[in-house]
């Protein structure tokens, strides 16, 4: 069984944020796969998708910070044409990627006991995002 849609997450602002029952909510055919598996790829290159922790908020919050200070956006930047936070949005973007692989049995995500599918944000008006959703499964 294959099955493939878009996924429409609305704008966020910048920042990591929790889309895991985004994700599920809209995912149609997940309840059917027995054993599988579920690829995501963000169709954007100013965010990104990651697996973190899906409890504690503060963690999001000192993540954002991290990459604030790591990837600061006064930095002299030869790509600037959509502002100050594009260049450093496609930097974060490269290092935590834009796609998932993640295990499904019996109609579930496989996930830890403590992840969770995020959305990183790296643009300070990103807009809506796309997430091109593959389902493998029988």
């Amino acid at each position: 069984m294959w099955h493939q849609q878009t996924l429409t997450l609305g704008a966020k602002a910048r920042g990591f944020h929790l889309i895991t029952d985004e994700i599920v909510g809209q995912l149609h055919g997940l309840s059917d796969v027995r054993v599988g598996q579920l690829h995501l790829l963000l169709q954007h290159t100013s965010a990104s998708l990651t697996l973190n922790e899906n409890c504690d908020p503060t963690v999001r919050s000192d993540m954002e910070q991290h990459f604030l200070r790591h990837v600061p956006e006064s930095a002299p930047y030869q790509h600037d044409y959509e502002g100050a936070d594009d260049m450093p949005a496609h930097i974060k973007s490269s290092l935590l990627g834009v796609s998932l692989l993640i295990p499904v049995n019996r109609g579930r995500l496989m996930l830890g006991t403590w992840q969770g599918i995020w959305l990183g944000e790296h643009r300070v008006q990103g807009g809506a995002r796309r997430i091109v959703a593959t389902l493998q499964g029988q």
